[in-house]
């Protein structure tokens, strides 16, 4: 798994353990720890809208769906990412990546 995966689980973890109201301060609390605080890393949007578009869904355990994110792009990724592993449960990472990636330059 790579360092947005692990801020994803830290995020939810903090959720959980109500050390973070929203998902948005999960993410923040998260990237800071894992990345450093005002890094490219931690700052970088990308990564940020995918997981707070597959929270605004409700896709994400202990998260209720609302309104998370403006990133429509990056949640659009996200959820089609979903719906292929929906389909294909054992897709690797990169397969999927190419699949999602086709599957929007086609839209």
């Amino acid at each position: 798994m790579g360092k947005y995966g692990e801020t994803a689980l830290l995020a939810v973890k903090l959720i959980e353990s109500n050390q973070a109201a929203t998902p948005q301060e999960a993410w923040e609390k998260a990237s800071t720890k894992l990345f450093g605080a005002g890094t490219h890393g931690q700052r970088k949007g990308c990564p940020k809208g995918a997981f707070l578009g597959l929270c605004e869904e409700g896709f994400v355990r202990g998260i209720e769906a609302g309104n998370y994110t403006k990133s429509l792009d990056n949640k659009a990724y996200a959820l089609k990412g979903v719906e292929l592993l929906i389909k294909d449960p054992k897709c690797r990472s990169i397969m999927l990546y190419i699949q999602v990636i086709t599957v929007l330059s086609m839209l």
